[in-house]
């Protein structure tokens, strides 16, 4: 194993984890219910089904990162990364949402703030794990 490689911590392998199996549910519901959910969220149902169905390689990805006895430093940073900016994308969606010609209604408003706020837990318990993480000897 390279100087580039941890050996997961029980927090870090949690933070992946969680991560994961709430990117998969979301992912399914995203991808399933896209129909059911845009007038009530007030948001197009074709931007509802496309961030499901992107979350859900990303959720499998996670996963296996999760359950690895070694991970990549970069593999993790990314996982960082790609969090933040989700979050980051999140926000700017609302800010801009009329901009965009979208109208967010109030439970959609909060279902973006509430994702958002989650990605952004796991991000920072992702990134604190990754910065205790010890290398293999």
């Amino acid at each position: 194993m390279s100087s580039d490689t941890i050996l997961p911590t029980p927090l870090l392998r949690m933070a992946l984890l969680g991560d994961a199996a709430s990117s998969a549910a979301m992912g399914l519901l995203l991808a399933g219910g896209a129909g059911a959910l845009a007038a009530p969220l007030g948001l197009p149902e074709t931007l509802l089904r496309a961030a499901g169905l992107v979350l859900l390689p990303w959720a499998g990805w996670v996963a296996l990162l999760g359950n690895a006895a070694s991970v990549a430093r970069n593999a993790l940073r990314a996982v960082v990364a790609v969090n933040t900016v989700w979050v980051i994308d999140s926000l700017l969606l609302l800010a801009f949402a009329r901009w965009f010609g979208l109208a967010p209604t109030a439970l959609g408003v909060a279902f973006v703030l509430a994702q958002a706020a989650a990605v952004a837990a796991f991000a920072g318990v992702q990134a604190a794990a990754l910065r205790r993480a010890r290398q293999p000897a």
